[in-house]
C-alpha cells in the first residue's frame, strides 16, 4: 500500500504518486494553472494508508502472539488516481481540469493489500482519507515556506 504523511518525500523525480501529486496539484495553486497533467490514464486503482496507522499497526503487533511473520497492513481505502486528484484539488481548494499524458504507462492496475489477517487479529485502520490529507497538506506547507526569524 502506499504510506503518505508529514514529513514524507515531494520529490517530483523519485517520490511515490500521492505526495507528488500533493506538490503538482499545490504549484498548479501557486502558479495559477487550469490545468493538470498527470501520467497514465486516471484509472489505476491505488490504496493509501496514513503513516500514523502504519505505525499503529506495528506498535500493535510488536507484543502481540500470532502464527504469521508477515502481515499485511493497508486501510482498504482504495481509489483510482483521478478520484485521488478530485479530493486532493477540492482539499487544497483548487479547480483544475485534469488532462492525462503516456496513456499507456498506467503501471499495476490496483494495489490493495488483503489485510484481512490484521483485522482478525484485532487491528483496524483509523485512516481518515480527508482529515489526513488535511494534515498532511499543512505539513507540506510548512515545510515549503521558509521560517521567519
Amino acid at each position: 500500500t502506499n504510506t503518505f504523511g508529514p514529513g514524507d518525500n515531494y520529490n517530483l523525480e523519485s517520490s511515490h504518486f500521492f505526495p507528488a501529486l500533493i506538490k503538482k496539484i499545490h504549484e498548479c495553486k501557486i502558479k495559477k494553472k487550469k490545468l493538470l497533467e498527470l501520467w497514465g490514464n486516471g484509472k489505476t486503482k491505488r490504496e493509501l494508508i496514513f503513516v500514523d496507522d502504519l505505525a499503529d499497526a506495528i506498535v500493535y503487533f510488536l507484543d502481540k502472539k500470532i502464527s504469521k511473520n508477515l502481515i499485511n497492513i493497508g486501510s482498504g481505502i482504495e481509489k483510482n488516481i483521478d478520484q485521488y486528484a478530485q479530493l486532493v484539488c477540492k482539499i487544497i481548494g483548487v479547480k483544475l481540469k485534469i488532462k492525462y499524458k503516456h496513456k499507456s504507462l498506467v503501471g499495476t492496475p490496483r494495489k490493495l493489500l488483503d489485510s484481512s489477517y490484521a483485522r482478525k487479529n484485532g487491528w483496524k485502520s483509523k485512516t481518515n482519507l480527508k482529515k489526513d490529507i488535511i494534515k498532511t497538506y499543512k505539513h507540506f506547507l510548512k515545510e515549503i515556506t521558509p521560517e521567519r526569524t
